[in-house]
């Protein structure tokens, strides 16, 4: 179980290359046996999660939204959504209550997404539903990202679609994972289709392995073509969704037309310990940093400090480790306790600077 619940708790970044289904004999089968197993084991891990709602985001490949309409986002509000590939039959039951709630939620947070009641879905939803291993009775909130008919949208307004699906779900107390369909590089229907640029994948891949999630942002509209990822803009809207997180799971399998990349956060959004060189200033050591942040602004402070230390230091109501430390200004110690390491030193380099006046 999560620590969190409302909002969404956990997520994937998946591939959905049709030759999954297909398997011609120019793939190579193994490699795609692995793609499955890493996705199989990232769908239970979600599942474990127990989420209401499982938010599928994906481009449509010019099925439903090519000529009449193009909208940079649509939610699937209708019962169910059905589709087939490569002779596969695909249907789920939509969360159509919760998408004309999420809707509105869009809306009231400035974002005016389309909306549908029978769009089909093809293999860019089916392959990372049926790879992850979610049955037909899975609760849907499928959405729709623009992503092959320019102009597409931003990376900076996929990410903040994200993080408004995040906080539409909170409002409407729901607790959803998201699951991302698309990418890395490839290039469908163009003389690259053999050239995915594997190197830009790499770095990218890396990144987001570390949790730099937002290093998502840094691919402008001419970069996710030129590179062959216009299809991240669904990963860029699970990354607003799921704020800058390590995934738990990754793998990263190149083909000899697409990056295959596959990464999934499935753990409870627990905080690790920080190890910032400059961490928060703690509450609980407030009288402790009141007494060096007197050393370090006030003269008068810093003669009392001088003419009886001791004496200064039981002017606070202070741990003895605390107030040795405070009295011999140990700045190694007084790291250790969890001082600001820079009130520290400045308190201990505002007091030698007496001192020495002092003497002189």
């Amino acid at each position: 179980m999560t620590a969190q619940r409302g909002g969404i708790v956990g997520g994937a970044a998946v591939p959905h290359a049709p030759q999954f289904f297909t398997l011609p004999d120019t793939e190579d089968h193994d490699q795609v046996a692995r793609v499955e197993e890493v996705m199989g084991r990232i769908g239970a891990g979600l599942r474990d999660l127990a989420p209401d709602v499982v938010v599928i985001v994906a481009n449509d490949h010019l099925e439903n939204f090519a000529l009449s309409a193009v909208p940079s986002f649509t939610v699937h509000v209708g019962p169910q959504v059905t589709g087939s590939f490569a002779g596969r039959d695909f249907a789920w039951p939509v969360a159509s209550d919760l998408g004309a709630a999420v809707v509105r939620e869009l809306q009231d947070q400035r974002f005016d997404p389309a909306f549908t009641l029978n769009a089909s879905i093809g293999y860019e939803f089916g392959i990372p539903l049926t790879f992850c291993g979610f049955d037909a009775d899975t609760l849907l909130l499928p959405v729709y990202v623009n992503t092959y008919v320019a102009p597409q949208p931003r990376a900076e307004r996929c990410y903040a679609f994200g993080q408004a699906l995040h906080r539409a779900l909170l409002a409407t107390a729901t607790t959803g994972v998201i699951i991302a369909s698309g990418g890395l590089s490839h290039f469908p229907g163009t003389p690259r289709y053999s050239q995915p640029d594997v190197d830009t994948d790499r770095s990218l891949f890396d990144q987001l392995a570390a949790g730099n999630l937002r290093q998502l942002l840094a691919f402008d509209q001419e970069r996710m073509d030129h590179t062959g990822n216009v299809e991240v803009r669904s990963w860029q809207i699970l990354a607003g969704a799921l704020g800058e997180r390590r995934p738990d799971l990754t793998a990263f399998e190149p083909s000899w037309h697409h990056t295959y990349a596959v990464l999934g956060w499935t753990s409870p959004d627990e905080q690790p310990p920080t190890d910032l060189h400059y961490p928060p200033i703690r509450a609980d050591l407030l009288p402790l940093t009141e007494a060096l942040y007197g050393l370090r602004m006030r003269a008068d402070v810093r003669a009392a400090f001088l003419e009886d230390a001791d004496g200064y230091a039981d002017g606070f109501d202070l741990p003895a480790p605390q107030r040795d430390a405070l009295v011999a200004l140990d700045e190694d110690t007084l790291r250790e306790i969890g001082v600001h390491p820079l009130l520290a030193f400045l308190a201990r380099l505002q007091v030698d600077l007496e001192r020495r006046h002092a003497q002189s």
